[in-house]
């Protein structure tokens, strides 16, 4: 005993020596603990304050100050791993002497005398290889950031720092992961399973080892009870107890395609996006979201039952729901199953409106003085030059959809009927060019300089299209998209995403517009989108070979856009189309989003400066700009060069 005695003294002596020296040479910066500034993970929330996701970057962390963290978590945790923490410098010179002894009887690092601070220094300083050198290295370190920190810092670096299993790092992010509880909310043994955790976080994780984890409590309940910090009858229950554990993903991600765009509008602006501790609040409903998904898997599973050799692996679809009085974002789906396709539908891609591009036609037409009860020729031509993108024919030579015409015709009764000759008839005798600029004021960009435009023939994006059709239910407004409400930075600082909205066109002219889609839902092509009790405006939109398939509908306060088509752009079925196919998705959704916001506003309101009058036996609506045709000789009537009639 004397030998061995005598031998601790000379390891003293010679440590002594070795700290002295080690100190002078050690030059590791302890500014990443003193000034600790972790990844933390970035909430997303709806509107309502439900989680959509938690986004992050390599560690899932939700930061826990000191004075959130309950008493009795920080008792569990002294008890287990530093009972004399608040009593030493940072190194237990007692608990390094008796761990000396076992090693040098075993001659090899059998036991360690960690402290907290030991641990901390060790897990974010250092490697974890079992050296003499890297263990004196962390006794010194140690000791500064004692001098730099107060023991209330150190216990909150530590609860949030180290790892917990499971990909949960710091104790806040483990109690909602393991156990969907905050902290103030966890009893005596999840406590006790927490803080066992670190120890061997692979090990003791409850997901996979839930005997070890509940063992490893009971030694945690049992060194409580021992020093007298919980009762016997503490004890007792809470060895009886055995938590419910929770396998959940790290992201929580209920809504995929959502949050992919929320990353890619804010890493712009915010290039610690995925790691800074942000909070996030969306403008969508992930009530909305739901329905809207259920209801594009529901048209997508009908397409299926008319065609069962349907490719699914590039059949799919999207859809956008949005407030068209303020251009908020309320649901966004990219896509039919995002596990098998994360490609957005709604945002990357562009795809040909078809007939859905016509209202925006006929609005111009109004715009220039027209009325719904003008008259347009339906009837056949060949545009000689139109067709400028093929040398074997540079003659256009249209057709309507059901391959008749119908001679002189309404405006009105045309865009009912989705009559592709006498849009392209309205168009011409506008003229390309006044169309174009009156196109580029409502918001689209790269329109061809060709009558084929009439039939929408050019690419736009949902959400694209979704702002620019929010002109006809805004009555007149187009409202920008937006996802997002607003972000909250870690230190409380709140950016919020203003309304950005312009009058386009006089509210009368809008209003005028959203009547005749509604004669397209009532009477015409959107018949398949009616529902009884709500006033319903919208557009079917098919393009040629049933490629494309559009509805976009709108009631007073709510806009849904919906899209199906095969992603490599080959045709669907020949049955497929924007009537039959995307229409009913659209009832579909509006039924149900009914059913859960029996609130929504149902009919349009008439702004001032519309007018009714019954004419040729119809209950006609005008303005001033647009004012009714004369029964005989209307001043609107006209014949051009060529034999059309207005």
């Amino acid at each position: 005993m004397k030998y061995i005695f005598n031998l601790l003294i000379i390891i003293a002596l010679t440590a002594i020596g070795g700290v002295i020296y080690f100190y002078s040479q050690i030059k590791i910066d302890i500014s990443k603990i003193v000034d600790y500034n972790p990844k933390l993970t970035t909430h997303i929330y709806d509107r309502n304050g439900d989680l959509v996701a938690y986004i992050f970057d390599e560690e899932n962390r939700q930061y826990a100050k000191f004075n959130e963290i309950p008493p009795r978590i920080i008792e569990a945790l002294i008890a287990i791993e530093d009972t004399a923490f608040f009593e030493h410098g940072g190194i237990n010179y007692e608990a390094i002497f008796r761990a000396a002894i076992k090693d040098i009887q075993a001659m090899a690092l059998v036991e360690g005398a960690s402290t907290l601070t030991q641990q901390l220094v060790k897990n974010m300083l250092l490697t974890r290889e079992k050296k003499f050198t890297r263990k004196l290295k962390e006794i010194i370190i140690s000791y500064e950031v004692e001098q730099k920190l107060t023991k209330e810092q150190i216990i909150e670096r530590y609860l949030n720092q180290v790892y917990f299993g499971h990909g949960y790092y710091g104790i806040k992010t483990a109690a909602l992961g393991y156990f969907k509880k905050n902290l103030d909310e966890l009893s005596i043994k999840e406590i006790s399973m927490l803080v066992g955790l670190p120890k061997a976080p692979s090990s003791y994780d409850p997901t996979r080892h839930l005997d070890l984890s509940l063992s490893r409590a009971n030694n945690v309940l049992l060194r409580m009870y021992n020093i007298g910090w919980i009762t016997d009858k503490e004890y007792q229950a809470a060895i009886k107890e055995t938590p419910k554990i929770y396998e959940q993903t790290l992201t929580q991600n209920k809504a995929p395609y959502l949050v992919d765009e929320t990353i890619k509008q804010l890493t712009p602006l915010y290039k610690d996006i995925k790691y800074g501790g942000y909070k996030i609040t969306l403008n969508a409903d992930l009530k909305v979201q739901e329905i809207a998904r259920n209801a594009l898997k529901f048209g997508y599973n009908e397409i299926l039952k008319r065609n069962k050799d349907a490719n699914t692996t590039v059949l799919n679809g999207a859809m956008i729901v949005t407030n068209p009085t303020n251009g908020e974002i309320l649901a966004l789906v990219g896509g039919v199953d995002y596990a098998k396709s994360n490609f957005n539908r709604a945002t990357q891609s562009y795809r040909q409106p078809g007939s859905s591009f016509k209202p925006f036609i006929y609005q111009i037409a109004l715009n220039q003085g027209l009325s719904p009860q003008s008259k347009v020729a339906d009837i056949s031509r060949i545009y000689e030059g139109a067709n400028k993108n093929s040398e074997e024919d540079k003659d256009w030579k249209p057709k309507n959809f059901s391959g008749n015409f119908k001679g002189l015709i309404t405006l009105n009764d045309a865009l009912k009927q989705s009559r592709n000759l006498a849009t392209i008839n309205l168009l011409n005798s506008i003229g390309l060019d006044v169309v174009q600029r009156n196109l580029e004021d409502f918001g689209f960009k790269n329109i061809p300089n060709n009558l084929s435009i009439a039939l929408g023939s050019f690419g736009v994006s949902l959400m694209d299209y979704s702002e620019q059709y929010s002109i006809f239910p805004g009555l007149g407004t187009r409202h920008k998209t937006r996802l997002i409400n607003s972000v909250e930075s870690k230190d409380g600082q709140i950016f919020k995403f203003e309304p950005k909205s312009s009058e386009i066109i006089k509210p009368e002219q809008a209003y005028l517009m959203v009547k005749m889609l509604q004669n397209v839902v009532n009477n015409g092509t959107g018949r398949s989108a009616k529902i009884d009790g709500i006033e319903l405006g919208g557009k079917t939109g098919t393009t040629n070979d049933s490629i494309d398939a559009w509805f976009c509908g709108f009631a007073p306060e709510i806009q849904v856009l919906v899209w199906y088509g095969n992603d490599n752009n080959t045709p669907m079925r020949y049955v497929e189309g924007g009537s039959r196919t995307a229409a009913p998705v659209f009832k579909q959704f509006m039924q149900e989003y009914i059913a859960n916001y029996p609130q929504t506003k149902r009919d349009f309101d008439m702004p001032s400066g519309v007018y009714r009058k019954i004419y040729d036996g119809v209950d006609a609506l005008y303005t001033s700009t647009s004012p009714l045709p004369k029964e005989q000789n209307s001043i609107l009537e006209k014949q051009d060069k060529e034999g059309i009639i207005f």
